[in-house]
Protein backbone atom coordinates (compact mmCIF):
# COMPACT_ATOMS: atom_id res chain seq x y z
CA UNK A 1 0.00 0.00 0.00
CA UNK A 2 1.18 3.23 -0.42
CA UNK A 3 0.13 6.37 1.70
CA UNK A 4 -2.08 9.33 0.69
CA UNK A 5 -1.94 11.67 3.44
CA UNK A 6 -4.84 14.23 3.48
CA UNK A 7 -4.54 17.61 4.80
CA UNK A 8 -8.04 18.97 5.40
CA UNK A 9 -10.92 21.20 7.27
CA UNK A 10 -14.24 19.71 7.56
CA UNK A 11 -15.65 23.19 7.38
CA UNK A 12 -13.20 23.29 3.99
CA UNK A 13 -15.92 23.38 0.67
CA UNK A 14 -13.25 22.74 -1.83
CA UNK A 15 -12.40 19.49 0.66
CA UNK A 16 -15.34 18.52 0.84
CA UNK A 17 -15.16 18.40 -3.39
CA UNK A 18 -12.16 17.19 -3.57
CA UNK A 19 -12.53 13.95 -1.22
CA UNK A 20 -15.60 13.66 -3.91
CA UNK A 21 -13.86 13.86 -6.98
CA UNK A 22 -10.85 11.43 -5.54
CA UNK A 23 -13.75 8.72 -4.03
CA UNK A 24 -14.50 8.58 -7.75
CA UNK A 25 -11.22 7.85 -9.02
CA UNK A 26 -10.87 5.82 -6.08
CA UNK A 27 -14.02 3.83 -7.45
CA UNK A 28 -13.45 3.19 -10.76
CA UNK A 29 -9.79 2.42 -9.90
CA UNK A 30 -11.18 -0.41 -7.16
CA UNK A 31 -7.15 -1.99 -7.24
CA UNK A 32 -5.76 1.27 -6.50
CA UNK A 33 -2.87 1.03 -3.75
CA UNK A 34 -3.66 3.53 -1.80
CA UNK A 35 -3.58 3.54 2.28
CA UNK A 36 -5.82 6.93 3.26
CA UNK A 37 -5.08 9.19 6.50
CA UNK A 38 -7.16 12.86 7.11
CA UNK A 39 -4.51 14.98 9.19
CA UNK A 40 -5.35 18.31 10.97
CA UNK A 41 -5.03 21.99 9.22
CA UNK A 42 -7.82 24.72 10.65
CA UNK A 43 -8.32 27.38 8.09
CA UNK A 44 -9.51 29.53 11.27
CA UNK A 45 -7.76 28.68 13.81
CA UNK A 46 -7.89 31.86 16.23
CA UNK A 47 -12.23 31.06 16.16
CA UNK A 48 -13.52 31.37 18.96
CA UNK A 49 -14.54 28.07 20.76
CA UNK A 50 -18.14 28.80 20.53
CA UNK A 51 -17.85 29.24 16.34
CA UNK A 52 -19.14 32.28 14.66
CA UNK A 53 -22.72 33.54 13.06
CA UNK A 54 -21.26 32.47 9.63
CA UNK A 55 -22.80 35.05 7.04
CA UNK A 56 -21.34 38.22 9.15
CA UNK A 57 -17.81 36.16 9.35
CA UNK A 58 -17.94 35.47 5.49
CA UNK A 59 -18.78 39.45 4.56
CA UNK A 60 -15.89 40.23 6.95
CA UNK A 61 -13.80 37.89 5.22
CA UNK A 62 -14.14 38.71 2.00
CA UNK A 63 -15.37 42.31 1.81
CA UNK A 64 -18.72 42.47 1.80
CA UNK A 65 -21.90 40.25 1.12
CA UNK A 66 -21.44 40.29 -2.98
CA UNK A 67 -18.09 39.21 -3.06
CA UNK A 68 -18.86 36.36 -0.78
CA UNK A 69 -21.94 35.76 -2.67
CA UNK A 70 -20.17 35.39 -5.70
CA UNK A 71 -17.62 33.38 -4.38
CA UNK A 72 -19.95 30.91 -2.64
CA UNK A 73 -22.13 30.92 -6.14
CA UNK A 74 -18.71 29.04 -8.13
CA UNK A 75 -18.43 26.97 -4.93
CA UNK A 76 -21.69 25.36 -5.40
CA UNK A 77 -21.00 25.03 -9.06
CA UNK A 78 -17.89 23.36 -8.72
CA UNK A 79 -19.61 20.91 -6.05
CA UNK A 80 -22.25 20.02 -8.31
CA UNK A 81 -19.96 19.40 -11.40
CA UNK A 82 -18.30 17.25 -8.41
CA UNK A 83 -21.27 15.23 -8.07
CA UNK A 84 -22.50 16.61 -4.66
CA UNK A 85 -25.26 18.93 -3.15
CA UNK A 86 -24.10 22.05 -0.53
CA UNK A 87 -26.40 22.98 0.77
CA UNK A 88 -25.19 26.59 2.18
CA UNK A 89 -28.15 28.37 2.92
CA UNK A 90 -28.79 26.05 6.41
CA UNK A 91 -25.37 26.56 7.11
CA UNK A 92 -26.01 29.36 10.41
CA UNK A 93 -22.56 29.61 12.39
CA UNK A 94 -18.81 28.62 11.15
CA UNK A 95 -17.73 26.51 13.86
CA UNK A 96 -14.01 26.05 15.77
CA UNK A 97 -13.17 22.47 13.97
CA UNK A 98 -10.22 21.50 16.85
CA UNK A 99 -13.05 19.36 18.38
CA UNK A 100 -13.34 17.88 14.83
CA UNK A 101 -10.34 17.41 14.26
CA UNK A 102 -9.98 15.37 17.76
CA UNK A 103 -12.77 13.56 17.02
CA UNK A 104 -11.18 12.54 13.33
CA UNK A 105 -7.65 11.30 14.78
CA UNK A 106 -9.84 9.24 17.57
CA UNK A 107 -11.74 7.72 14.58
CA UNK A 108 -8.14 6.99 12.52
CA UNK A 109 -7.14 5.00 16.00
CA UNK A 110 -10.01 2.39 15.50
CA UNK A 111 -9.79 2.47 12.06
CA UNK A 112 -13.19 4.65 11.05
CA UNK A 113 -11.70 7.70 10.10
CA UNK A 114 -13.06 7.61 6.37
CA UNK A 115 -16.43 7.12 8.12
CA UNK A 116 -16.37 10.23 10.52
CA UNK A 117 -14.64 12.15 8.02
CA UNK A 118 -17.57 12.17 5.42
CA UNK A 119 -20.32 12.65 8.14
CA UNK A 120 -18.51 15.99 9.40
CA UNK A 121 -18.84 16.62 5.57
CA UNK A 122 -22.31 15.75 5.21
CA UNK A 123 -23.83 17.34 8.34
CA UNK A 124 -22.16 20.48 7.72
CA UNK A 125 -22.37 20.78 3.87
CA UNK A 126 -25.89 18.97 3.21
CA UNK A 127 -27.56 18.90 7.02
CA UNK A 128 -26.39 22.37 8.47
CA UNK A 129 -25.28 21.21 11.49
CA UNK A 130 -22.92 22.33 14.14
CA UNK A 131 -19.96 20.18 14.25
CA UNK A 132 -18.53 22.52 16.83
CA UNK A 133 -21.06 20.93 18.99
CA UNK A 134 -19.82 17.89 20.97
CA UNK A 135 -23.59 16.55 20.58
CA UNK A 136 -23.38 16.72 17.10
CA UNK A 137 -19.98 15.47 17.04
CA UNK A 138 -21.30 12.20 20.27
CA UNK A 139 -23.91 11.99 17.11
CA UNK A 140 -21.31 11.24 14.29
CA UNK A 141 -18.91 9.40 16.02
CA UNK A 142 -22.12 6.88 17.57
CA UNK A 143 -23.32 6.71 13.74
CA UNK A 144 -19.42 5.45 13.06
CA UNK A 145 -19.63 2.76 15.22
CA UNK A 146 -17.68 4.47 18.09
CA UNK A 147 -18.55 4.61 21.98
CA UNK A 148 -20.43 7.97 22.35
CA UNK A 149 -19.80 7.95 26.40
CA UNK A 150 -16.07 7.38 25.39
CA UNK A 151 -16.55 10.21 23.23
CA UNK A 152 -18.49 12.22 25.22
CA UNK A 153 -15.75 12.07 28.02
CA UNK A 154 -12.66 12.92 25.59
CA UNK A 155 -14.12 15.37 24.40
CA UNK A 156 -14.72 17.10 27.93
CA UNK A 157 -11.28 17.26 28.51
CA UNK A 158 -8.26 18.71 26.55
CA UNK A 159 -6.74 15.03 25.51
CA UNK A 160 -4.84 15.79 22.34
CA UNK A 161 -5.85 19.18 21.78
CA UNK A 162 -1.57 20.45 21.93
CA UNK A 163 -0.58 17.32 19.48
CA UNK A 164 -2.88 18.23 16.78
CA UNK A 165 -2.51 21.99 17.30
CA UNK A 166 1.40 20.77 16.41
CA UNK A 167 0.52 18.69 13.95
CA UNK A 168 -1.30 21.57 12.15
CA UNK A 169 1.53 23.86 12.66
CA UNK A 170 4.20 21.37 11.24
CA UNK A 171 2.26 20.92 8.22
CA UNK A 172 2.18 24.67 7.41
CA UNK A 173 6.02 24.63 8.40
CA UNK A 174 6.39 22.20 5.50
CA UNK A 175 5.02 24.36 3.12
CA UNK A 176 1.27 23.72 3.14
CA UNK A 177 -0.85 27.07 2.83
CA UNK A 178 -4.22 25.70 1.63
CA UNK A 179 -6.45 23.02 1.84
CA UNK A 180 -7.28 20.10 0.84
CA UNK A 181 -3.53 19.24 0.37
CA UNK A 182 -2.51 15.72 -1.25
CA UNK A 183 0.89 13.74 0.09
CA UNK A 184 1.40 10.60 -1.93
CA UNK A 185 3.91 7.99 -0.29
CA UNK A 186 5.35 11.08 1.65
CA UNK A 187 7.22 13.03 -1.48
CA UNK A 188 5.14 14.12 -3.34
CA UNK A 189 2.28 17.10 -2.70
CA UNK A 190 -0.85 18.12 -4.93
CA UNK A 191 -2.73 20.82 -3.59
CA UNK A 192 -6.21 21.91 -4.59
CA UNK A 193 -9.67 19.40 -5.56
CA UNK A 194 -7.94 17.14 -8.36
CA UNK A 195 -10.33 16.19 -11.14
CA UNK A 196 -11.02 12.48 -11.09
CA UNK A 197 -9.11 12.20 -14.51
CA UNK A 198 -6.31 13.54 -12.53
CA UNK A 199 -6.04 10.91 -9.90
CA UNK A 200 -7.12 8.11 -12.42
CA UNK A 201 -3.91 9.09 -14.26
CA UNK A 202 -1.73 9.46 -10.83
CA UNK A 203 -3.31 5.51 -10.10
CA UNK A 204 -2.92 3.77 -13.10
CA UNK A 205 0.98 5.00 -13.00
CA UNK A 206 1.51 3.99 -9.46
CA UNK A 207 -0.01 0.34 -10.61
CA UNK A 208 2.16 0.60 -13.25
CA UNK A 209 5.67 1.29 -11.50
CA UNK A 210 4.47 -1.25 -8.54
CA UNK A 211 3.84 -4.38 -11.37
CA UNK A 212 7.34 -3.21 -13.10
CA UNK A 213 9.05 -3.81 -9.25
CA UNK A 214 9.07 -8.12 -9.19
CA UNK A 215 10.65 -7.41 -12.79
CA UNK A 216 13.17 -5.39 -11.79
CA UNK A 217 14.15 -7.32 -8.58
CA UNK A 218 13.83 -10.19 -10.71
CA UNK A 219 16.95 -9.14 -12.99
CA UNK A 220 19.02 -8.00 -10.01
CA UNK A 221 18.86 -11.71 -8.38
Amino acid sequence: MIRLDIFSDPICPWCFIGKALLDRALESRPDHPFSVAWHPFQLNPDMPAEGADRRSYLEAKFGGKQQAVAIYARVEQAAKAAGIEIDFSTIQRTPNTMNAHRLIHWAGLEGRQAAVVAALFRAYFQEGRDIGSDDTLIAIAQSAGMDPTATERLLATDADRTDLAARDADARQKGVTGVPAFLIAQQYMMSGAQPVETWQQVIDELLATIAQEPQTRSSLD
